[in-house]
């Protein structure tokens, strides 16, 4: 904890003057007989001065206060035998600390004093550190990421989030305001490691975890920047042997998977029939599934996102189905049998024959097989049926509603035509 003015007044044993301010915590002391020394402070220096080159109290007092100085410490019995009134009036006006300092009260004295409490509050601040330091290692080490911002946001009594490169919240603790502005700002920046920033009564930060995201704090006191860097250093490392760890089961998961495709037996491929789904989107679904050449594949009997989905197929045939999983993604369908076509490369025609014409009678099947066979034009099936061309015409509207399909794809009329001729 710094040492306040009037702590150090205490102390030291020095005679207050004017008691405002007394609470200000006092960064460093500079002796000084210059008129002006403001050029030399940076704010919260207790100055020290026996008057020597004052000037006008007035224009004195207002030139400390404007530079951030917490108080006057005022040497007197030398070139003063007491502190001037104009003085004291002035620094009562301003809210400025003003201490006596008596001839026998050496200005080393005060230094050393202050010197030695900075030093203390050095040192806590050192032993916090090390000790937040070690604590946050441990989560890292025992808990991953979500253990980091845990500890974070206790030691820190506030809020913490890890945030992917998009700033999409991926673990959160706490409450925090709106960081996309901020986000969006160092993102495009390119720059900047970190931003801080007041909102409303709590101070936030963030810093860049390199190109894997970022963290942000929040809490309602100052931030402890030492316990703010450990721990974004710690999540950046942890998030890089993550990146590893998942690149090499990324790998794992597509060498089974090419396993599968040669017809090697893998233990966690599903027992038969089962279906070979190519995701339409990003995701990590439950089960066997694999990246291969950027897409996401599955092995199962559903997926509950977008896909395109081959036959049902078994382990011995998942080379077939991711074929036809990756023709149903070409084509922009559900699944394979929407394929024009597909049925021309059915493993079993008959089969394929049966379920694709079960919708159909004797009549329709006979007229499509007709129309197929005049090149799909209705007079000369018409003729060749003995009937009206409308007539042809309105049993082939009734063909595609029932097989719920056009007869318009070169693909479609070949699968049909495949159909009407398998089997005995």
């Amino acid at each position: 904890m710094a040492l306040t003015v009037g702590e150090l007044a205490r102390e030291v044993g020095l005679a207050v003057r004017v008691d405002a301010g007394l609470d200000r915590a006092v960064a460093w002391v500079h002796s000084t007989e210059l008129s002006d020394p403001t050029p030399f402070l940076e704010g919260g220096e207790l100055l020290l001065t026996t008057g020597i080159a004052l000037g006008p109290a007035e224009r004195y007092v207002r030139r400390l206060v404007a530079a951030g100085a917490v108080g006057l410490g005022f040497g007197t019995g030398l070139s003063h035998d007491r502190v001037p009134d104009d003085l004291v009036r002035a620094a009562r006006d301003a809210g400025l600390a003003l201490l006596e300092v008596p001839r026998a009260t050496p200005f080393i004295a005060i230094t050393k004093a202050v010197s030695r409490a900075v030093a203390a509050d050095e040192y806590a601040a050192l032993a916090r550190a090390g000790t937040a330091q070690r604590a946050l290692t441990r989560a890292a080490v025992g808990e991953g990421p979500p253990g980091v911002l845990r500890r974070l946001a206790r030691l820190i009594d506030g809020a913490a989030a890890l945030l992917d490169p998009h700033g999409t919240p991926v673990h959160v603790v706490g409450a925090l305001p709106d960081l996309d502005p901020h986000v969006r700002r160092l993102a495009s920046s390119g720059g900047p490691a970190g931003a801080a920033w007041q909102a409303g009564e709590r101070h936030v930060a963030m810093q860049v975890l390199g190109r894997r995201g970022y963290l942000a704090v929040a809490t309602a006191g100052p931030l402890d920047a030492g316990v703010v860097n450990a721990a974004a250093s710690l999540l950046t490392v942890a998030l890089a042997r993550s990146d590893e760890v998942d690149a090499v089961r990324r790998e794992l998961r597509e060498a089974r998977f090419r396993l599968a495709l040669a017809g090697v037996p893998v233990d966690g491929v599903p027992a038969g029939p089962f279906r070979v789904f190519v995701l339409r989107e990003p995701a990590e679904p439950e089960g066997f599934w694999a990246e291969v050449d950027g897409r996401v594949v599955v092995l199962g009997r559903e997926v509950d996102v977008p896909a395109a989905a081959s036959s049902p197929v078994d382990a011995g045939d998942v080379a077939r189905g991711y074929r036809e999983a990756l023709r149903a993604w070409e084509a922009g369908v559900a699944t394979f049998e929407e394929v024009a076509g597909s049925g021309l490369l059915a493993p079993d025609a008959a089969e394929f024959a049966a379920t694709l014409l079960a919708p159909l009678d004797d009549v329709l099947r006979e007229t499509l097989r007709v129309w197929l066979a005049c090149h799909g034009q209705a007079d000369p099936a018409a003729t060749r049926l003995g009937v009206h061309r409308h007539t042809v015409r309105n049993r082939l509207k009734r063909v595609e509603q029932l097989l719920g399909r056009s007869l318009e794809p070169a693909g479609v009329r070949a699968e049909l035509w495949l159909a009407l001729h398998a089997g005995p």
